[in-house]
């Protein structure tokens, strides 16, 4: 198989193409949302079983973090409909 050519930057550094920029950010931001997602539940579990006002409080924090998580999604990358 033939190697793929990367076209270097005038500092020497390789470019990478869209759809690996693309998937290297999916695998990033994937992590974000099961960050909010996990500290939601947490929240959720502790509203359930220990204290509310503390659990209310994670539950914020977690859709906090989903909401960088759209942020950044809207931020990197143009999104038609």
């Amino acid at each position: 198989m033939a190697k793929k050519k990367f076209k270097l930057a005038p500092s020497g550094r390789k470019y990478l193409s869209h759809e690996e920029e693309f998937s290297i950010m999916k695998l990033v931001l994937d992590k974000f949302l099961w960050l909010g997602f996990i500290v939601m539940v947490l929240g959720l579990y502790k509203v359930a079983e220990i204290d509310v006002k503390s659990g209310i409080s994670m539950i914020v924090v977690g859709a906090i973090m989903l909401m960088l998580f759209i942020v950044i999604l809207i931020r990197e990358y143009e999104i038609e409909g």
